[in-house]
């Protein structure tokens, strides 16, 4: 059984790194029934968003597209979309798995379907209702070419069964919280030592939607929120967003002495600046999730979310992007820390940590079946 998992984004290489275990394990009881293929479709190639994450997470080394470097959300994909189709006609997997949101998962699964190949689209279901979201259009369109749902909440079951799509859907749970679960360790991270900040001495903080980076009101917003804190930030930067600041009105956020603006962090680094900060504030829906599996509280730099089972409790608060409202939110955080968060958290919802071993049962079934 030949099965090709194809991603191109930091969050993609982690869900296959959950995905590559569970079919190791399937593998050492059914005698290797699954060749396993990974494609790299290049989308982030940068070494802190690519490379290191195969090494830390123990990933085999992928096939890697060529074709992809920039140009417009259509052109990335329209060669995305033309490099996976070369890969489909030469190896013929038996499936493809497409993972979440990203160009990534669209080029994938248009790829598949137009040559009959059967798609498996893993983190289905969700929806934000925001069509001005490029992820949001991906989503749709991959739940509705894929022939089986793999879906990380009874929500998401719940969302494809209003749109008609309940028979090809089933709740297996999140594979993100199976790779909080594998991969998180307790101690510090590197960035952590060197800026001498200990367990909750400092707010997270991450930007990278082009709904923000791309929309100067929006992204001010946020600096100028960020500015008049008094917690330390920690702030990885997409490179895309640090591109855009160079040589802006904004440049003197470098330079602020709370804000301690770094370089991208691996996987294993970013999971410990999540679990020791005071609090995370972010435009991801992975970090939102990652806080609320770990506890922390969140608020996310958006007016709305797919993961609304975050929300419940007041672990996760929607803030937008104006400057007020972000800073009502942190000065609570910033006074209280966690102890502001009394609500439970219900990790069931989410899959208790067995998606992975789940999805590969039920991605072999429809396989067997084809």
């Amino acid at each position: 059984m030949k099965i090709l998992s194809i991603g191109g984004t930091r969050p993609q290489f982690v869900k296959m790194a959950v995905l590559v275990k569970a079919i190791e394990a399937y593998n050492r009881e059914h005698q290797g029934a699954i060749e396993h293929r990974l494609l790299h479709t290049g989308q982030h190639s940068d070494p802190m968003m690519s490379a290191v994450f195969f090494q830390e997470l123990g990933l085999p080394k992928p096939r890697l597209l060529e074709t992809v470097r920039m140009g417009t959300p259509g052109i990335q994909t329209a060669l995305m979309l033309a490099g996976v189709e070369a890969e489909l006609l030469e190896w013929r997997p038996d499936a493809v798995i497409a993972y979440g949101d990203t160009n990534s998962t669209l080029a994938s699964v248009l790829a598949a379907a137009k040559l009959h190949v059967p798609v498996i689209h893993l983190e289905a279901g969700l929806r934000s209702f925001n069509r001005m979201m490029q992820e949001e259009l991906n989503r749709i369109v991959a739940d509705h070419i894929s022939d089986l749902l793999l879906c990380p909440t009874q929500n998401a079951v719940k969302q494809l069964e209003s749109e008609g799509l309940g028979e090809r859907a089933v709740f297996v749970g999140d594979v993100m919280l199976d790779a909080v679960s594998l991969f998180g360790k307790d101690g510090q991270s590197a960035v952590q030592r060197e800026l001498h900040l200990g367990t909750q001495e400092y707010a997270l903080v991450t930007i990278h939607r082009a709904e923000a980076t791309d929309e100067p009101e929006r992204l001010n917003g946020i600096l100028d929120a960020l500015k008049k804190m008094d917690v330390p930030i920690i702030f990885p930067m997409h490179p895309r967003l640090r591109k855009r600041l160079l040589g802006t009105s904004n440049s003197d956020l470098f330079l602020a002495d709370h804000v301690h603006v770094v370089e991208p962090v691996g996987y294993l680094d970013m999971l410990a600046l999540q679990r020791n900060a005071r609090f995370i504030m972010t435009d991801s829906g992975g970090l939102q999730k990652e806080a609320y599996f770990m506890g922390v509280p969140c608020l996310t730099l958006r007016e709305e979310t797919e993961w609304i089972e975050t929300l419940h409790g007041g672990w996760n608060i929607l803030v937008g992007n104006e400057t007020g409202k972000i800073l009502d939110g942190a000065r609570r955080l910033e006074r209280f820390g966690r102890n502001s968060v009394q609500g439970p958290r219900d990790l069931v919802e989410f899959g208790e940590g067995h998606a992975g071993e789940r999805s590969i049962d039920r991605i072999m079934e429809m396989v067997r079946a084809a």
